[in-house]
């Protein structure tokens, strides 16, 4: 049987994820869930329903997953653990420094419910979190860095968008590029946050919007722009449309370390990504936790997970015995 898979809001986020399911046999999407009227919104997947948000309790026993596709800011706090007393869910919250919070109130909820969830499901954090982890856990004695960019942040520019007077925005994250090379030389400087990256915004301001408001918010916006050397463009609709529709993204995890009796041996691990589609991939990457929420809650496992807690093979539609003879 196939793993009934809904999506919560149908962004760019949303649609990625209804593009990864086409590529995974062992899953279909069940329903989309938007808080637009439903009629308005068309999907690609011939046979999904659309449906009101306020109709997804009725979906209780119909859906084996729900994706959370909402924003970091203010959406997941909210649903994540809302809709864990109700569906095995995963989400993508990527607020680093909230996310003790954000398990603690879905381990919470999800209980509740004898439900599985798994929350910060995407590259970073996900991906990039997995490397630092394995990292640290072979080099032991050694300095962790990772860098973000150049690309377009998917939670950041939501960030933007959440701003009084705010029409549109991008928010591109760029890697300090003499920083990156001074670790990838074996130099193991000690880097501020402000040093590694620099963030750059494209906004669209509402008619009669104060610039000088907008601007003093976001460079003092904590969590997202305070720490960082950040420029910020108002740009027209037109010039964001042409310029900045794309939303590439990548980067790198890298930990440099040492080995030996008098650690006379130094090693540097490097993990990198460059994406096309920053949604899109993220988006095969929950996908892939869905299956690993979906088994692990068949095993009767409940509460709140993360990347940390699963195994690999959860996530892979293979067999053991497959993974066995064909990957390791």
């Amino acid at each position: 049987m196939s793993i009934r898979i809904g999506i919560m809001g149908y962004g760019n986020l949303g649609r990625g994820v209804e593009c990864a399911i086409k590529q995974n046999p062992d899953m279909e999407l069940a329903a989309v869930f938007t808080r637009r009227n439903p009629e308005g919104v068309k999907v690609l997947t011939s046979g999904a329903a659309v449906c009101s948000v306020v109709d997804a309790p009725a979906w209780k026993d119909k859906i084996d997953v729900m994706i959370l596709c909402g924003g970091s800011a203010t959406d997941l706090p909210q649903q994540t653990p809302e809709y864990a007393k109700l569906f095995n869910v995963v989400d993508s919250f990527d607020t680093h420094a909230r996310i003790p919070e954000h398990f603690a109130n879905v381990d919470k909820a999800a209980k509740e419910g004898g439900k599985l969830g798994i929350i910060s499901v995407g590259w970073d954090p996900g991906m990039f979190s997995l490397n630092r982890l394995y990292a640290n856990a072979i080099l032991p004695e050694g300095n962790d860095y990772t860098f973000w960019g150049k690309g377009v942040s998917q939670g950041h520019s939501d960030a933007l968008r959440r701003i009084e007077g705010v029409k549109d925005a991008k928010q591109y994250t760029i890697p300090v590029e003499a920083a990156l090379e001074a670790v990838r030389n074996g130099e193991n400087p000690e880097l501020s946050t402000r040093e590694k990256h620099t963030r750059e915004c494209f906004v669209v301001l509402e008619e009669g919007a104060d610039a000088a408001k907008v601007e003093e918010e976001i460079k003092t916006m904590p969590n997202y722009f305070a720490d960082y050397d950040t420029t910020v463009h108002f740009i027209s609709q037109e010039e964001l449309n042409k310029n900045h529709s794309g939303i590439p993204h990548g980067g790198f995890v890298l930990r440099s370390g040492k080995t030996g009796w008098e650690k006379e041996n130094s090693h540097i691990i490097e993990y990198s990504l460059k994406l096309d589609s920053n949604p899109e991939f993220t988006s095969s990457v929950i996908i892939a936790y869905a299956r690993a929420a979906y088994r692990l809650h068949k095993e009767g496992q409940t509460g709140c997970k993360t990347v940390f807690d699963i195994a690999p093979a959860y996530l892979s539609a293979k067999t053991p015995e497959e993974l066995r003879a064909s990957m390791l």
